[in-house]
Formats: C-alpha cells, sequence, structure tokens
C-alpha cells in the first residue's frame, strides 16, 4: 500500500470503539473505570482491546477519579477515568475540582443518556457540562460521532498542554452504539487556545539577572509549576550557581531535594519557621511556578512586604492576581531557567544571609516531644522516612494533621514522590491516589500515611488494592479525631467539641465529665482497623508502643501485598508552626 492510501484510509467504527482506540493511541496504559447502563457499550469496547490497555475497577467513582490523578502525578501523563451516567458521573465533581485546583492532566469520560431523552429528566440523567463548568479546563458534550475522534484528540492536548488540568468527555449511550468512517488525519479545531506562551525577551532574562546580581537578601520560592514542569534539575542548577537559599510550597515539595544545605523547606501556615522568617526578611523573591495562595501568603500585604518579586508561571492570570510582581515572567519555568542559568551571577556577597538563615534553621527545626512514651504522629513518619530513604518510595497522604506532618518530617528528594490534595484539600485522596501510583510503578513501594477520619472516606478501595494485586501500605495515624479542626478548636473556640470525635460516645457515662476525660487517649479503640482490613483480604496489625514502632514499620514495608498498619496515637497533638489564618509571620505560633 502506498503512503498516500496509508494516510487517506477509513474504517467503520461505532464511537465506543473509537473513544477505546482513541485511548491506546493517546499512549494510555492504565484505566480507572466503573460501569452501568450508560457506559455499558464502552466498556464491552475495553474487552476488546485488553492487550493493549488495563481496566481498572475501583469500589467508588471518586476511588477511581482521585486514582487516575496517581496516575498523572506521579508519571506526568494524563490520568483516565470513566463512569457512568447521573450519580457515577457526579461522584467525579470532587475529584475533577481537586485536579482543576491542582492542575492535575486528566481525561474525565462519563456515560449519557441517548441524546433523544438528553433534557427530560430521564432516568440517570444529569447534565454534567453544566455542572463541571466551573471546575474543568474544557468540556464536552459528544452529540455527533463523527465529531468523537477529534474531540479526543482535542481532550488529551487540552488536559496536557499549557497550565495543565481535567478535561470532561461527555458520550451519550446512543452515540457509543452509532458507526461512523474513522480517517487517518483528524484536525483539531480550537481557535484562541495557545497553551504556549510567546518566546521570553532576552532582556527581561537579563533583567533576572541584574535583579538578582543585585541582590543582598535573595529567596528563591517555589512550587508545583517547577514539578509539572519538569524543571527541577534547572532549578537546582541555579541554586547551585547563585548560592540562594530556597524554600518551597506544599505542592513544590520534591522539586528541590530536601536534604540540600540551602534547602529551607516548606514555607505556609504550617511550614518552617524559618523558611517564613526568611521570606519576611528577604529583599528579593524569586517565585517560580507558584500562585501566592493564602495558605502561604497569610495576610497578603504584609508577605515579603520589603521584597522585589520576580514572579515565573506559565499561566499570565497568575500574574499580578495576588501579589504584584516587580519583574513579571509569563513562560515555561524550564526554558525560562534554563535561559536565566546561562547568564547568571551569584549576587555580590550573600554570605551574612545565608549564615542567618542557616542559623534560624538551628534555632526553629521542625520538632516534637522524643519523652512521649507513646508513638506520636511526627515520630512515626520520621521513622518511616529513615527506613524508605533509600529505596523508590511514593508517599501520598488524605488531608489533615497528617498531611502537613508527612510535609515536614518525611523528606523528599525527587519530584512527583509526594501526592497531595493541596489546593481543594480533599479528605479520602490518599489510599485511592496511592492505588493510581501503585498501578504506574508496580516495583515500587507506595505508602499512604493517612488519618482515620481521610481513610474511611474512600477506605472501600483495600478491596480494590487486593483484587487487582497493588501492594498499597497504609501507615494509619489513628487518634480517632477530625484532628486538624480539633487543633482549631483548641486555638480558637475555647477547646469545645463540635463533632470532631470519630469514636462511640456513650452518653450516660459521659455525663458530668470533661471533655479530656470524655474523649480520652483510648486503648480499645473503634472502629477495628485490622478487622476491616483483613476483611478484604488485606494485611493488618496494630501498634501502641514506641520500641515495637520500627519492628511494625518493617513488617508493613516487606509484606507482599497491600497492608493497613493501625498506628495508635493520641489526638491533643497540634501541627506547629501555625500561622494563623489572615495574619502575618510576625503572630506565627511556635508551641
Amino acid at each position: 500500500m502506498s503512503p498516500t492510501k496509508a494516510v487517506t484510509e477509513t474504517k467503520l467504527m461505532t464511537g465506543a470503539d473509537i473513544l477505546v482506540k482513541s485511548l491506546v493511541d493517546h499512549g494510555v496504559e492504565v484505566l480507572f473505570a466503573y460501569p452501568g447502563g450508560c457506559s455499558m457499550p464502552m466498556h464491552q469496547a475495553l474487552t476488546r482491546y485488553g492487550n493493549s490497555l488495563r481496566t481498572i475497577l475501583p469500589r467508588h467513582e471518586q476511588g477511581g477519579a482521585f486514582a487516575a490523578q496517581g496516575y498523572a502525578r506521579s508519571t506526568g501523563k494524563v490520568g483516565v477515568v470513566m463512569a457512568t451516567s447521573g450519580p457515577g458521573a457526579t461522584n467525579l465533581v470532587t475529584a475533577i475540582a481537586d485536579a482543576k485546583l491542582d492542575s492535575v492532566p486528566l481525561v474525565c469520560i462519563t456515560g449519557q443518556v441517548p441524546t433523544g431523552v438528553i433534557g427530560t429528566d430521564a432516568f440517570q440523567e444529569t447534565p454534567m457540562v453544566e455542572v463541571c463548568r466551573g471546575i474543568t479546563k474544557h468540556h464536552y458534550l459528544v452529540t455527533d460521532v463523527s465529531d468523537l475522534p477529534r474531540v479526543m484528540k482535542e481532550a488529551f492536548h487540552v488536559a496536557s498542554t499549557g497550565r495543565q488540568g481535567p478535561v470532561l468527555v461527555d458520550m451519550p449511550k446512543d452515540i457509543q452504539l452509532s458507526s461512523t468512517t474513522v480517517g487517518q488525519n483528524i484536525e483539531m479545531d480550537l481557535p484562541g487556545y495557545r497553551p504556549l506562551p510567546t518566546e521570553v525577551a532576552a532582556e527581561k532574562i537579563k533583567q533576572m539577572a541584574a535583579a538578582i546580581r543585585r541582590s543582598r537578601r535573595p529567596m528563591i520560592y517555589a512550587g508545583g509549576g517547577v514539578i509539572s514542569g519538569n524543571a527541577g534539575d534547572e532549578l537546582l542548577q541555579l541554586v547551585e550557581k547563585t548560592g540562594i537559599p530556597i524554600t518551597t510550597t506544599v505542592m513544590g515539595l520534591g522539586a528541590f531535594p530536601a536534604d540540600h544545605l540551602l534547602s529551607m523547606d516548606m514555607l505556609g501556615m504550617h511550614g518552617s519557621a524559618y523558611a517564613n522568617y526568611a521570606v519576611r526578611d528577604c529583599d528579593l523573591l524569586i517565585a517560580l511556578g507558584v500562585r501566592f495562595d493564602d495558605r502561604v501568603t497569610g495576610k497578603v500585604e504584609a508577605f515579603a512586604k520589603e521584597a522585589k518579586i520576580i514572579h515565573v508561571d506559565l499561566d499570565p492570570s497568575e500574574i499580578n492576581k495576588i501579589k504584584a510582581a516587580h519583574i513579571p515572567v509569563c513562560g515555561n519555568v524550564r526554558e525560562v531557567l534554563h535561559e536565566l542559568n546561562a547568564i547568571v551571577e551569584p549576587p555580590e556577597d550573600i554570605s551574612e544571609w545565608v549564615q542567618h538563615c542557616m542559623e534560624l534553621k538551628q534555632k526553629h527545626p521542625f520538632t516534637y516531644d522524643q519523652s512521649f512514651d507513646g508513638i506520636l504522629q511526627q515520630h512515626a513518619i520520621a521513622e518511616l522516612c529513615n527506613l524508605t530513604r533509600e529505596r523508590e518510595t511514593y508517599i501520598t497522604v488524605g488531608v489533615g494533621q497528617h498531611q502537613m506532618w508527612a510535609a515536614q518530617f518525611y523528606k523528599f528528594r525527587k519530584p512527583r514522590t509526594w501526592l497531595s490534595s493541596s489546593g481543594l484539600g480533599t479528605m479520602g485522596f490518599g489510599l485511592p491516589a496511592a492505588m493510581g501510583v501503585q498501578s504506574a510503578h508496580p516495583n515500587a513501594l507506595v505508602v499512604d500515611i493517612d488519618g482515620d477520619g481521610s481513610f474511611q472516606m474512600n477506605i472501600q478501595e483495600l478491596a480494590t488494592c487486593f483484587c487487582e494485586e497493588l501492594p498499597v501500605k497504609v501507615l494509619l495515624l489513628n487518634n480517632q479525631h477530625l484532628g486538624m479542626v480539633v487543633q482549631w478548636e483548641d486555638r480558637f473556640m475555647d477547646r469545645n467539641r463540635a463533632h470532631t470525635y470519630l469514636g462511640p460516645i456513650h452518653h450516660e457515662e459521659a455525663k458530668g465529665r470533661s471533655d479530656a476525660d470524655k474523649f480520652a487517649y483510648a486503648e480499645n479503640r473503634y472502629p477495628d482497623f485490622v478487622a476491616i482490613a483483613k476483611g478484604y483480604g488485606c494485611g493488618a496489625a496494630t501498634v501502641r508502643s514506641k520500641a515495637d514502632l520500627r519492628e511494625a514499620l518493617t513488617e508493613m514495608i516487606e509484606h507482599p501485598g497491600p497492608f493497613v498498619l493501625d498506628v495508635q496515637v493520641p489526638y491533643q497533638e497540634h501541627v506547629l508552626p501555625m500561622i494563623p489564618s489572615g495574619h502575618t509571620v510576625d503572630d506565627m505560633i511556635l508551641q
């Protein structure tokens, strides 16, 4: 066959087969999909491509969407999730919003009722495009099967280019069953979509270099854009070439090695005191792939108020949105750093500043009560870090105190090894995200550091881990409370407990007793997570003694399948430092 004939050849295919073949053609290796009446044709098509595409059946659609996020965040590829119409589709909404805020590339495919009954309140009908309009990067309702090849090509292109994000493809059942001829050359139709910014002018790079050269107290502030932009090597080169101390956002953990001498760790509400003090006092803040969110800035007008600000970001809408930049740079952070590294020179003399930053690190380290005879959450995470530092390890988390302690006490040295729901702060993220990571990295150690509140929101995914042979480990820091809300109750609500205790309340026994007595550190905890995990086919154990912790962690790590380690910890512990919401570094709570 001649090349010309190969290019123009067409083939008759159903919509369902077109969609699944497009997944294969776009290099999708793993799909998370839960079937239903309006997505059945697509699932039937999946069985015809079983050798090319692994389909993992989650036990809840939200779990599938977070697993797709885990796959995407840990690989940099587009994650794909599929659900049926109505409740199946709406169960994806939280994870879609989560992906939008954290700029995660997802293609979310939903079944829809046939086009002839759309708008009639048909069984399991939900207008998903309207529901998701504000939380997707782009969205499609496919009403003509001949549009589908183009739609799928555009969906992957939009999700993965520019500032990445989720794209929704809503598929009516009759479109899945209809047939059309599909050619080889498929043109996209995206007028106005310009994912790549214009090339940054050489003069702008020179301005950045000049500002760095003249600075006396510079700081680098790096975020998730460095990771999604694959700019970790360029960032390391900039730091080593200039000798400038660096802090990261929670999304930026792993972008720079935490054990590097110039690392100031994470800044923000629960970031290191030394990073927050350094940013307060700096005269130049080099912001790379960040968005100056409220958990970092606190009171915006007081944040880095003495500093000239360089802000590099791919998304022009982020420049000057929250904090005015003296040198705004809209561009690909990797390319910008590559150009900057070619000409930048170290500041003339910042030895005193660097020494000051190192003294801050020594004076205000992350710490905890090491004399406590039980297990503190910080200690458990630090021990896990020590045991796994030489392994290929990925850490996912739920949301709450355990999330912040993991950010503080687990030292990340590589990008994409830390997965956290950061912008939306979604409880229940950790376990399914770990499931997605494990499917992408079958030989790696994947640990979900979770709290008992977050864990129970998607605990059903233990079944998926067992049935799909995904050996995810769960380090469950079980304090029987919604710990972060309890902390805010303690600090700002006169310690009044308002439905933050997760254990059984025996009202007759509780009469006349103080909160401290009523919700005391308990020997017999509810629920029995070991029994639950074993019921799902997973390994499990409980540990409450500090002397037994290392052995228990080793058992968890070496277990061949999924494993839940129930670590019984007190609920009275607080995440510190803490800058109260809307306040400044000078209001930081240190103890």
